[in-house]
């Protein structure tokens, strides 16, 4: 008995989505590979939207989507399926009403997973993160790239041994680097079946686009958190180099609290040297958070000007500066100006 238990995604755009002329670009060579018939693989470190430009792409083929995560503890069954449980029958025969015939009967039963059922209708796989399973879990995916044919286990049943994969099925694959913990290297035979495209950083303006499409904040406070969050990337001397995700974090936390980023102090400093101080962080290092935190407290001085200090909730005060009898700057603020006027009564 062989049975289909999966769940299907159904094609639709993707709410919040931004495409720009960088994703189009990358939207338009993933479906040409695709359309000649090569499954795509997307790599890249972690927040470079691989997953999402994945849907995105499925979304644009049209066929239903089948998605697999990627898991340690996967075996092949997990991919293909497997017995799971048993399907008992009891006939009673009372057609002669002095005799009892009775008949027993109790079969395995086959389910069919996630990628045998997207090989048998078409459906459009999508496996993130495909190299957190071990190698020889993936060994199926050879032949159903390369031959378009699944081999069946013996168990389960039915006429052939061999399952011909329906001529609509694509697959896309995302991975994060092989330096990356929990993530193993995949066959060589496998990534020569694929066409593997390396995804880098967004460009600045697509992550401005992206980052103001999530968070609903101000163009002009959305375009200061990424140049915040670029140039402590550009810097070079974290464990991490930050991505979309810290600006989102940010900018969505921004939202929340009502809060504009226009003060050198206070809790917009906080915010930023909180989350991006996580984000490149993977080890807890002291070291490393407080050399990202002091570049980030440099960044935001240099990017808001270190004339203002508004605090926050509060309206903006103007600091000008002045020279006092003995030739030091002071601070425009009331106390100090009035200590000045005396020291000029003085002088006079």
């Amino acid at each position: 008995m062989i049975d289909e238990i999966t769940t299907v995604i159904e094609p639709s755009p993707l709410p919040d989505f931004v495409e720009t002329e960088y994703v189009q670009e990358l939207t338009r060579r993933a479906l040409s590979y695709i359309e000649a018939g090569f499954p795509v693989h997307f790599r890249g470190v972690s927040g470079t939207g691989k997953t999402t430009l994945a849907m995105h792409v499925a979304s644009k083929i049209g066929r239903p989507v089948v998605m697999i995560h990627g898991d340690e503890e996967f075996s092949t069954s997990d991919l293909v399926g497997g017995e799971y449980g048993y399907r008992f029958r009891k006939v009673v025969d009372r057609f002669v009403s002095r005799v009892l015939k009775v008949e027993e009967d109790m079969v395995r039963r086959w389910i069919d997973n996630r990628l045998t059922v997207a090989c048998k209708h078409g459906f459009t796989l999508v496996y993130d993160e495909f190299t957190r399973s071990r190698p020889e879990a993936n060994n199926i995916l050879l032949s159903i790239l390369q031959e378009k044919m699944m081999d069946l286990p013996a168990g389960r049943g039915g006429e052939e041994p061999y399952l011909r994969v329906d001529p609509d099925f694509t697959a896309i694959f995302t991975s994060n680097p092989e330096e990356y913990a929990g993530v193993h290297r995949s066959q060589d035979a496998l990534r020569d079946r694929m066409i593997t495209m390396d995804l880098d950083h967004l460009d600045w303006d697509t992550e401005v686009a992206i980052t103001k499409a999530k968070s609903d904040l101000s163009q002009e406070a959305v375009e200061k958190i990424i140049n915040i969050v670029r140039g402590l990337r550009d810097s070079g001397k974290c464990e991490f180099a930050p991505t979309v995700r810290g600006s989102i974090m940010i900018a969505k936390t921004l939202k929340v609290e009502g809060i504009s980023p226009t003060s050198v102090n206070g809790a917009f400093m906080q915010i930023c040297q909180d989350i991006l101080a996580s984000e490149t962080s993977r080890v807890g290092s002291k070291a490393n958070q407080a050399t990202v935190k002091e570049i980030v407290r440099s960044l935001i001085k240099k990017e808001l000007g270190t004339g203002k200090t508004t605090g926050i909730g509060k309206k903006a005060r103007k600091r000008t500066t002045f020279i006092d009898s003995h030739g030091r700057k002071k601070a425009d603020d009331r106390k100090q100006k009035k200590e000045s006027e005396n020291l000029v009564g003085v002088a006079g």
